[in-house]
């Protein structure tokens, strides 16, 4: 149920019209889209500030800048490992309720960051941090997509997306100024007034959002994946650095037992806390897989440019921020074709051809090298933005495609965690990767060559996203596009 004003409104009704806020006036879709990316744009700012931060911060922590992955990890683990129980705690207490909430553990997660004095430290407030994380943006999408209609979504999503990309393009200038001219410390302490702002307007204008269910929380589901995502990561995550196999291989194991039995518990059990069902419904399994191997290579980028520019080229902070913001301008600048490109190709065209460019577009940053001018780096880095968001706003989009109202909560709840997996994975893996090659090139600190392998596996991977995209029915989504799924299935060849 969704408590508004003085009354109360079914959940399954938020999507015939919108709700009406604490005043009782009638709002539209935007302002809801644009509060919710109030959220989204304090998460992605921080991490795209932190990542400009990386190799200062290991200066004075005083260990290697690969290790400082796992300040990464630790937080999208947190995400992966909490995001599950989000829609059951959405539906239980009312979004606004958890939404404010974790804000405010967000906030509270990002004040003990900044009060951190060794690696150790920040990768347990990191975690915390991320428990709030885990809860913003899933519980936000979640009323948004009840409180649109389908014909709507790719515009709502837009709305959303647009806010919180400005997170992004403030990042690299703003983490890099912070860091040269102040203290990194604060990269995370200005966390704190942009929260007190969520807090509020969340309170005045987003509606407490229930659903009517007897399911009870899978206490056991919800250990069990905690246990297998959590081993998994950093299983991954050990594996390449020497000297710590003693501990990865028995990481690994835990993780894929803990999987196993996870999935016997599943088909098992009547509502479990991640809903293998979903994957029976073609839009939303297509959209899982595929967008898994595209954030693999998105997940790796964050952390690999900026220390390709700052290590290798010997660009400061505040220099590779400038140019690491070209990706957020890209994807800022293509929220304005999503629409009109998805309307004239449909999901499955349009995916399937920028599954092929943007890999391509990820690789030619492999071939940097000190004699490219740094306006051709900064136009490579503004195609790859605009390509990558492209597919995500697809993703995001079709996965909802088919979905009933009635299983909205489990559905955002498995999507955004198996998005922050493969973010996950994109920095376990580049990390992996860039310390592998600097043992073959027997490198102490990581070199042209050792990136260029790095963000070429992790290139490669984003491939496989290809054949999944051909996959998709000629009419997938298209209530929400607009495509003629007609037009489309005249010009396909039999």
């Amino acid at each position: 149920m969704a408590d508004v004003g003085d009354g109360i409104v079914p959940a399954s009704d938020t999507i015939k019209r919108a709700p009406e806020n604490r005043g009782g006036r009638l709002r539209g879709y935007r302002l809801t889209a644009l509060i919710v990316a109030t959220a989204l744009f304090m998460q992605n700012l921080d991490a795209t500030v932190l990542a400009t931060a990386l190799p200062t911060m290991a200066r004075e922590f005083a260990v290697q800048p690969t290790a400082m992955s796992l300040a990464l990890t630790s937080y999208l683990l947190a995400l992966a490992v909490f995001i599950p129980a989000s829609g059951f705690t959405a539906d239980r207490f009312g979004a606004r309720t958890v939404f404010q909430a974790a804000i405010l553990v967000f906030v509270a997660g990002s004040v003990a960051c900044g009060f951190s004095t060794s690696l150790e430290t920040l990768i347990v407030a990191r975690f915390f941090q991320g428990i709030g994380g885990a809860m913003m943006v899933p519980v936000g999408r979640l009323v948004l997509l009840r409180s649109v209609d389908k014909r709507d979504l790719v515009s709502a999503m837009s709305w959303l997306a647009m806010p919180a990309l400005v997170g992004p393009i403030l990042g690299p200038p703003v983490g890099g100024a912070i860091v040269t001219y102040l203290d990194w410390r604060w990269i995370f302490w200005i966390n704190v007034p942009m929260g007190a702002l969520g807090v509020v307007l969340v309170y005045r204008h987003i509606a407490n959002v229930r659903e009517n269910t007897a399911r009870r929380f899978d206490r056991i589901g919800f250990v069990l994946s905690a246990i297998a995502l959590g081993s998994l990561l950093f299983g991954l995550q050990l594996s390449a650095r020497a000297g710590h196999a003693w501990i990865a291989l028995p990481l690994l194991a835990i993780g894929v037992v803990a999987g196993s039995l996870y999935l016997i518990h599943a088909r098992r059990t009547q509502a479990p806390i991640l809903d293998l069902a979903l994957l029976r419904i073609p839009t939303f399994r297509l959209s899982v897989m595929g967008g898994t191997f595209i954030r693999i290579t998105q997940g790796a980028q964050p952390f690999l440019m900026p220390l390709l520019l700052q290590l290798a080229f010997g660009l400061s902070a505040a220099a590779s921020g400038a140019v690491t913001v070209a990706t957020a301008l890209g994807s800022f600048a293509m929220k304005g074709a999503a629409r009109p490109l998805l309307k004239r190709f449909g999901f499955r065209t349009a995916l399937t051809a920028i599954g092929v460019l943007s890999p391509l577009a990820y690789t030619v940053t492999a071939l940097f090298r000190p004699g490219w001018p740094m306006p051709a780096i900064f136009v490579v880095l503004l195609v790859c933005g605009f390509l990558t968001s492209l597919q995500f706003t697809a993703y995001n989009t079709v996965a909802y495609a088919d979905i009933d109202q009635s299983r909205m909560s489990r559905a955002t709840s498995f999507y955004a965690t198996f998005q922050q997996l493969s973010l996950s994975l994109g920095i376990c893996i580049s990390a992996s990767a860039l310390t592998l090659a600097m043992r073959w090139h027997g490198h102490s600190h990581p070199e042209f060559d050792d990136f260029s392998i790095a963000i070429g596996c992790v290139t490669a991977i984003s491939l496989l996203a290809v054949f999944v995209n051909t996959r998709f029915a000629v009419d997938a989504g298209a209530e929400m596009s607009g495509h003629d799924a007609r037009q489309s299935s005249r010009a396909s060849p039999a």
